[in-house]
């Protein structure tokens, strides 16, 4: 595409939100519309559903999560995203009003520090560290990591007991 002098977007002018959610296929045209809707749409809201660096799309190695996508738009508007996912306290409050939960009830089981553990911390929940997924063990017993879950193990099947 080349763009001409004073060539401009078109950009609905009545999107009142921008949700950021991880997108595979995530490109420079989404980028810059959402960035339109934002800085151009009065009162246009911008929200992420979380701010994972990586994810884990194989086994084999990281990807880069959502948070690579919420830092592009974040970095073209100026503007800080209202986080509703993990490990902001939105989700935990929604879920605890909505079923009558008191947050010492809760354990919050996850395989990542820096969102589901201190999610759960942050929260007032009890927290299970389950090292299956992103965290490793030597992340979670290195001197340079500040996140700390009352438990962990292995792996999710380690709290199931066997009948017979």
């Amino acid at each position: 595409m080349t763009l001409a002098s004073g060539q401009l977007m078109e950009h609905d002018p009545d999107v009142a939100a921008v949700i950021v959610g991880f997108d595979r296929n995530v490109n420079y045209y989404k980028i810059q519309y959402a960035t339109l809707c934002i800085r151009e749409n009065p009162g246009c809201k911008f929200i992420a559903t979380n701010m994972d660096a990586v994810t884990h799309l194989t086994d084999a190695q990281e990807w880069a999560g959502n948070g690579s996508m919420v830092g592009a738009i974040k970095g073209s508007t100026k503007r800080e995203p209202f986080v509703v996912g993990k490990p902001a306290p939105f989700m935990l409050d929604y879920i605890a009003n909505k079923f009558g939960i008191k947050k010492n009830q809760i354990c919050m089981v996850g395989d990542r520090l820096d969102t589901d553990i201190m999610f759960g911390i942050d929260g007032g929940l009890r927290t299970l560290l389950v090292l299956s997924g992103v965290t490793s063990e030597t992340e979670l017993q290195s001197e340079s990591n500040s996140i700390h879950p009352d438990h962990y193990t292995s792996k999710l099947a380690d709290l199931l007991t066997v009948k017979k």
